[in-house]
């Protein structure tokens, strides 16, 4: 007859209050050293750290080893990693292992188990994250952020949400192979081809199919090329989306728009609106600052305010964000408001988690972008960071960038699903503009011909595609009213009707 299985007292330090079944945990333990096959169906949740009795996850810890190693884990192969081990000489040394094995019945309820010691865990753990909450709360002293308390609180209730997470495991072929006809039924479904969440623009929509989930997407373009203007456009017009799809009865997991939610480091809240406000209305945006508006612009403008009170965008203004505080709050947007796209304007803006201090800003950069493309898998929905690009555009004949121009780290362009960049001929031929002079024959000619390239160039804007994991690279022409900061279609004027004289 086996020998009674002899237990620990609770951990030192840990009131027995605390929610536990060590008889669980001991039981499983046994069952995994009966059959090590079992390992394979609990190690993706259970770690060593969600057992209350620190010799059984340091006896569970190596299991894990040997069963990656291939050997055999048993009493015997285990015995020597556990010779000099204090705990279990307290409990009468190695033979402590054998006695684990000896309910042969646990092997039937072994996967129980693991899932009471794993709930068992989070409850503690869910336990320990209150009472620092409260121990901090009750901290008045002058150095305390409340608001930076809240965060910490969310991002650590987070943290234990998330863990043992399988949501990204392993899917079965006919898993994958059903997202993927879903994929393909939405996109014959819409009518444009489009199977993520639309731009608005029927030629990028084209070309990618819209806005991909779990994509990270770099928008990038020196300043004054308008890359925070189609942010803006792409943001209204997948919004606005999302509004009227719901309103034709559409579900809203079929609608081809989103809810988003725009994190402006750069532009306050305010801003961004009327910016948004003066593309939608018409109106001219230096004149909406100036307080120049005719009574007919007014009204206009006002009428595109009222229209869009509704509108599912959401604007966090905040300056100085980290990539932790973003993803924390990007989380908690999504469970208050079911966001379908982010939007970050702009990456270098954000700063690393880490304590260096920003030394090496390449790394910080690398921390930054893996942590937009975590998120974007995460939450399952696309991500479009906007990035400036570095000065060496201006130094080559041809401004249009290059990959190589993404400043400060290539991870950018390794961590990213597509890349695009955003060109506008006419910011260029505009600063070239030379002086007129029709006394002078060869600066006349010079001026003629700057006219000439200015018509050329006036109101078009190329978007490059330069890396797309899902398609081809290559640009997409649109057109752009610098007025009032709108992106739209293209139409070449051969194809447009013949006017009557």
């Amino acid at each position: 007859m086996a020998e009674p299985l002899r237990l620990l007292p609770p951990a030192e330090g840990q009131p027995p209050s605390l929610p536990r079944n060590v008889e669980a945990e001991a039981a499983l333990l046994g069952a995994l050293m009966i059959d090590n096959r079992l390992v394979e169906d609990v190690q993706l949740k259970l770690k060593p750290e969600h057992f209350f009795e620190q010799l059984h996850g340091r006896i569970y810890d190596a299991i894990l080893r040997l069963v990656d190693r291939n050997m055999v884990a048993n009493p015997v192969t285990l015995k020597p990693m556990f010779d000099a081990d204090e705990a279990m000489r307290e409990l009468g040394g190695p033979a402590y292992l054998a006695q684990l094995t000896g309910n042969g019945a646990a092997l039937i309820g072994a996967r129980d188990f693991a899932q009471q010691v794993y709930d068992l865990a989070l409850l503690r753990e869910l336990i320990g994250v209150g009472r620092e909450m409260v121990e901090k709360a009750l901290d008045t002293s002058d150095a305390i952020d409340p608001k930076g308390l809240v965060e910490d609180a969310e991002t650590a209730l987070y943290r234990v949400a998330e863990q043992g997470g399988e949501g990204g495991g392993t899917k079965s072929f006919v898993q994958a192979t059903r997202m993927a006809v879903e994929l393909a039924e939405r996109a014959q479904n819409s009518g444009g081809h489009i199977s993520g969440v639309t731009t608005g623009l029927a030629d990028v929509n084209a070309r990618t199919g819209g806005l991909q989930r779990s994509d990270l997407l770099i928008l990038a373009g020196r300043p004054g090329m308008g890359k925070t203007s189609l942010a803006t456009n792409i943001a209204f017009n997948a919004a606005q989306r999302w509004m009227r799809d719901v309103a034709d009865g559409i579900p809203p997991e079929k609608s081809l728009g989103a809810r988003v939610a725009f994190f402006s480091l750069e532009m306050s809240a305010d801003q961004l609106a009327t910016r948004i406000l003066a593309e939608q209305s018409g109106v001219v945006g230096s004149k909406i600052r100036k307080g120049e508006l005719s009574r007919d612009e007014f009204n206009k403008f006002a009428r595109a305010a009222a229209e869009l009170e509704e509108l599912p965008l959401y604007i966090d203004d905040t300056p100085g964000l980290t990539i932790a505080a973003l993803r924390t709050r990007a989380r908690r947007m999504q469970r208050k408001h079911g966001i379908g796209l982010i939007i970050v304007d702009y990456l270098q803006l954000l700063t690393g988690s880490s304590r260096g201090g920003g030394d090496n800003r390449v790394q910080e950069i690398s921390e930054i972008s893996r942590g937009l493309k975590t998120l974007a898998k995460e939450l399952h929905v696309p991500v479009m960071a906007l990035s400036q690009l570095s000065r060496a555009v201006e130094q080559r004949e041809d401004k249009r960038p290059q990959l190589s121009d993404l400043r400060e780290s290539g991870s950018i362009e390794q961590d990213a699903d597509i890349v695009l960049f955003v060109f506008r001929e006419e910011y260029y031929v505009a600063a070239r503009e030379p002086k007129a002079d029709s006394s002078d024959p060869k600066i006349d000619e010079s001026y003629r011909q700057w006219q000439q390239d200015m018509q050329d160039a006036f109101q078009r804007a190329e978007l490059i595609i330069a890396k797309q994991r899902h398609g081809a690279t290559g640009k997409v022409r649109l057109k752009f009213d610098s007025s009032i900061t709108r992106f739209s279609d293209y139409v070449d004027d051969s194809y447009l009707p013949a006017q009557m004289p």
